[in-house]
């Protein structure tokens, strides 16, 4: 993923989020996600991005069911916080934004920290392996110049 401000390398995990991971793929082959910003970032949490309208309401014109999160995920941790038990999901971590049950389209974001998450509710389906230190730079309007697949 070529970004304004440099280059993000994701590992896609179909194991993890099969559906995710395909929508994701044939996105990227349609060249869907050229030119779309990160519309949502928040420092210590993560970006978000996606959206052809730019605001955090539009999406492909379709949506897919949810990859269930496995409890034994790599990419999660239980924490407490303030008492309460909960879902962390980690640094770097690729996932679908979605409106609710089974309401993902072609939002993601990516973990730019290990943080909190009410539930285990967003597909897993990727991780970042290069180019962390250029998602917790990333700013909102931030542009995606282009993304590509590579076998």
């Amino acid at each position: 993923m070529k970004t304004s401000k440099g280059d993000i390398v994701l590992q896609l995990l179909p194991s993890e989020g099969p559906n995710a991971a395909s929508n994701f793929v044939y996105l990227v082959n349609q060249k869907f996600y050229d030119g779309l910003t990160f519309h949502r970032v928040i420092p210590g949490f993560m970006a978000q991005g996606g959206d052809p309208q730019g605001r955090g309401t539009g999406g492909p014109g379709y949506q897919f069911p949810d990859d269930p999160v496995s409890p034994t995920s790599s990419h999660i941790s239980q924490g407490d916080m303030g008492g309460q038990q909960m879902i962390f999901y980690k640094k770097g971590t690729l996932a679908m934004a979605n409106a609710g049950p089974n309401t993902n389209g072609s939002q993601f974001f990516i973990m730019n920290a290990d943080a909190p998450m009410d539930g285990p509710k967003y597909s897993i389906f990727g991780e970042v392996i290069e180019g962390i230190g250029i998602v917790e730079k990333l700013q909102i309007g931030d542009v995606m110049q282009s993304v590509t697949i590579e076998r």
